[in-house]
This record gives C-alpha cells, sequence and structure tokens, in this order.
C-alpha cells in the first residue's frame, strides 16, 4: 500500500487550501517509515479495532489500514474528516474505516475499539486521553505520539521532578512506558517541541467510578499547591487543616508529605478514608 510523503501530504493540503494552525494541533507526519514504526509498535494485528484521533490528511491512518485493522478515526475539522474517505477510497481500497467529525473531548464512541493509535493535539493530549480511557472502557492498550515534556508526565513515577496530576491520574487506568523519541523532521510543519511515543497497558481498575472522582478531585487539590504539606494543600477540601491531617492519617498517609510523593493507590485511599 501506498503511504503518504512530504510531497502528498502537501499536495493535499494545496487541494483544500489548507494552512495548518497551532489551535488545533496540525502538525502531519510526512515519514512512512515512522508510520510503519509506529504501527508496529502498537502491535496490530489483522481484524483489530483500533480508535484514531486527530487523523489529519491521514498518514497514520493509512499505516493503519495497511495493518489490516479496521479504524475509526474522529477528526474535528470537517474538511479533514471529508477528505480522509476520498484519500483511503484511492490508495487503499476496500478497508474498513469509519470517520466522524467530532471532538474527541465529547464524541461517543461506536464499538468496542480495543487499540487507540494516534497522532495527539499537543494541546489537548493529555485530557483527551483521560477522556477516552474513562469513556470507551474496550481500549486494552494505545500507543499514542505526544509532546515530549507531557509524555514524560504520563509515564512518571511518584517522586520524580516531573511526576504531577496527569501522572497520578493516567495511573489509575494502568500501565504508561516511553516507546521512544520521534525526530520533529518528520512533521509538516516542523514543531517547535519534541514528541514521544508512550504506551499504555490497561490495568484492573482500583476503584469505582464514584471513588475515582474522589480521587481525582484530590489529586487536583493535592498538585494545585504542590509546595505545600499535604495537610495544607487539602485544608479546603477536609474543611481546614486539621481535619484534612485527621483524614490523611486515617488514610495511612503522612500529612506532612507533599502531593509528589503518593501513587495513586494512596490518593484513592485517602478519598475512601
Amino acid at each position: 500500500m501506498a503511504l503518504l510523503g512530504a510531497a502528498e501530504i502537501r499536495d493535499l493540503a494545496a487541494a483544500l487550501d489548507l494552512q495548518p494552525t497551532k489551535r488545533l494541533g496540525q502538525n502531519f507526519v510526512v515519514d512512512g517509515n515512522t508510520v510503519r514504526k509506529i504501527v508496529k509498535a502498537a502491535r496490530i494485528e489483522p481484524g483489530d479495532e483500533v480508535l484514531e484521533v486527530g487523523p489529519g490528511l491521514g498518514s497514520l491512518t493509512l499505516g493503519l489500514l495497511e495493518a489490516g485493522a479496521r479504524v475509526t478515526a474522529i477528526e474535528i475539522d470537517a474538511r479533514l474528516a471529508a477528505l480522509l474517505p476520498r484519500t483511503v477510497a484511492e490508495l487503499a481500497p476496500a478497508s474498513d474505516l469509519t470517520v466522524l467529525t467530532a471532538d474527541a473531548l465529547r464524541v461517543e464512541v461506536p464499538g468496542a475499539p480495543r487499540r487507540l493509535v494516534a497522532n495527539l493535539p499537543y494541546n489537548i493530549s493529555v485530557p483527551v486521553l483521560l477522556h477516552l480511557l474513562s469513556t470507551v472502557p474496550s481500549l486494552e492498550t494505545a500507543l499514542v505520539m505526544v509532546q515530549a515534556e507531557v509524555g514524560q508526565r504520563l509515564a512518571a513515577a511518584p517522586g520524580s521532578k516531573v511526576y504531577g496530576s496527569p501522572s497520578a491520574k493516567a495511573a489509575w487506568y494502568g500501565k504508561w512506558s516511553s516507546a521512544g523519541s520521534v525526530s520533529r523532521q518528520v512533521f509538516w510543519p516542523v514543531p517547535n517541541v519534541d514528541s514521544i511515543l508512550i504506551s499504555f497497558e490497561r490495568g484492573e481498575l482500583p476503584g469505582t467510578e464514584a471513588e475515582r472522582i474522589r480521587t481525582f478531585a484530590i489529586i487536583d487539590g493535592a498538585f494545585g499547591q504542590r509546595r505545600k504539606m499535604l495537610r495544607q494543600a487539602l485544608a479546603d477540601q477536609f474543611g481546614g487543616s486539621a481535619a484534612a491531617t485527621t483524614r490523611l492519617e486515617a488514610a495511612g498517609v503522612d500529612p506532612t508529605l507533599r502531593g509528589e510523593q503518593l501513587g495513586v493507590a494512596d490518593f484513592l485511599a485517602i478519598a475512601r478514608s
């Protein structure tokens, strides 16, 4: 199957009179080798139901279809959403593609996709991931390309310098790890930040949906004032520093710790205490 290169990407963009926008995070992959690297790392098998967010002009979509996947692609730009089926019909006829013109933060995903593979817009990558993992329980794995700084936070462990609210919330759903770096030169336009691949394996959820909501609120409180001890950072939530201390001690958590020292299980224990 023919994949899209730099010339084809520019031709497709010109046909739409499209100028990639930073607001929508439109940086298109123009290197077929990179696409095949991503598809291989995602362990795509023939017949896999794959969810893709932000397919753009179709670089990664064609790679997924080449591997035999059945792809549901979510694209917020109506021009790109309308063009994608035509591109696939020309380059990968008889492929199984469904395109949804929708906001990935609000979409209801049909079917039961097992894998998420995407080149995510840098500015909304974490909210999109957390939304989809919460609302699409069939997702078992993910391989996403994100801004390096964001990816490092997603995969960070408690105690590291980049560990924060996204790290703790993402850990609720499973295990995250780095799967390699991506050169800036494989994108058009070339971004001014580095990108990495992050992989995800869903684990058993540690608590109920009601507990998740409470836990995430506590995480937000802890990292909203991350320089403060937990007894101070969570004082507003629990009715004062003394009440927060009592709650933390009941959960077996030292009130003098800071949020960056706690894992998601610790935050859940606080929510349950």
